[in-house]
């Protein structure tokens, strides 16, 4: 799907042109090293809101719960997505394949806006691309693979945005970021410094208060789940 015969949002190519003039703080800060060789991506899939998605208000993000049993990050809220793997002709093919094969989106119903700057998580020791992405005719969120996903739900912008569903999340080792509760889901980590970052390129973030502490739940506090 091309983007020329699609209705994006004008904050999408606001975007696109932040990124193309300047590569902001958190990225520059989170760059892999010179020739990291093991990439993932994260599609980040936006859609409006339609007759037959449950919660559907305004423009919505598409996330999901990780399943508990899983080795890496179990439980945690995350974007679709995962390994390139060596079929994978590029980064975008990966996050599309991802997508889906863990909730079903296909990726003839995706118009890729742009892959944003790489990004370094040291405990994966993954480089990951995010793929910023619309989805003009959204489909109910679903769950294809279980073993990898617990659930799937589009939430609302309007909720992301919402001051009294932004906090700081502090972790049992130290760690502490933005944080957003919305859907029933507790967003932190990779994830929601993510969706900080990308709020903020696209202006659409308000003021909200950082002093705002939130513990991260004990269900999430593992060690290993530091990001």
């Amino acid at each position: 799907m091309t983007g020329s015969d699609v209705s994006r949002p004008a904050w999408m190519e606001r975007v696109a042109d932040q990124l193309a003039l300047d590569t902001p703080e958190y990225f520059r800060t989170f760059a892999p090293p010179v020739g990291w060789h093991r990439r993932s991506a994260v599609l980040m899939l936006f859609a409006p809101g339609a007759p037959g998605v449950p919660g559907a208000r305004g423009e919505q993000v598409l996330l999901t719960e990780r399943a508990p049993h899983l080795r890496s990050h179990p439980g945690q809220v995350s974007f679709p997505g995962g390994r390139m793997d060596p079929e994978d002709e590029t980064i975008v093919r990966t996050a599309l394949r991802e997508a889906q094969e863990e909730v079903g989106v296909a990726p003839g119903d995706v118009d890729v806006v742009l892959t944003m700057p790489e990004l370094f998580l040291t405990p994966s020791q993954n480089s990951v691309a995010p793929v910023l992405a619309w989805c003009p005719v959204p489909s109910p969120a679903r769950v294809i693979d279980p073993n990898e996903v617990a659930r799937a739900a589009w939430v609302p912008v309007a909720d992301l945005v919402d001051p009294a569903r932004r906090f700081t999340v502090t972790h049992p080792l130290g760690y502490r970021g933005p944080g957003f509760e919305a859907e029933g889901l507790f967003v932190w980590g990779f994830t929601a410094m993510l969706l900080s970052s990308l709020l903020d390129i696209a202006g659409l973030a308000l003021p909200w208060d950082e002093g705002r502490e939130v513990p991260l739940p004990d269900r999430l506090a593992s060690p290993g789940l530091r990001s």
